[in-house]
């Protein structure tokens, strides 16, 4: 699916623009008809460290799936250090407060969800995401 310009979704990787609760489900819809993966992370986070290069790895092997992260609790220039760091390929929100972790349902993180093109959540990893539960989850929502 081509987002049109006017979407939501950041068309940088590097722009990390603010995003609030309504403004995040509002891109969700945007991208109705594309699987969706959504990592929360932050840059002083060690599991979210830790996860990044599979993430990494696995958008760019997916490229039928949307990537986006939540970067929470986090200052801008340590999470724009975090993208570049790790040469992150999909595009991040910022979100301070952690509104939209909240909203999603969990209190920690990393935490990663997947939906599938209808935007059904359909699996979610609380944690540190390890290499074969990403690729079973990635298979639900490319099916």
């Amino acid at each position: 699916m081509r987002v049109t310009p006017a979407a939501l979704l950041p068309n940088d990787v590097a722009s990390l623009p603010t995003m609030d609760v309504p403004s995040f489900h509002r891109m969700l819809d945007q991208l109705k008809g594309t699987p969706v993966v959504v990592n929360v992370w932050g840059s002083w986070c060690a599991p979210c460290v830790a996860e990044a290069p599979l993430l990494k790895e696995a958008a760019e092997r997916n490229g039928n799936i949307q990537f986006i992260g939540v970067d929470i609790q986090d200052s801008r220039a340590g999470a724009i250090s975090f993208i570049q760091r790790f040469r992150i390929p999909y595009p991040s929100v910022f979100d301070p407060p952690a509104a939209i972790r909240t909203d999603l349902g969990s209190f920690g993180q990393p935490d990663t969800y997947f939906f599938d093109a209808d935007g059904t959540e359909v699996a979610r990893y609380d944690g540190q995401i390890g290499a074969d539960t990403l690729r079973a989850d990635l298979a639900k929502i490319s099916a």
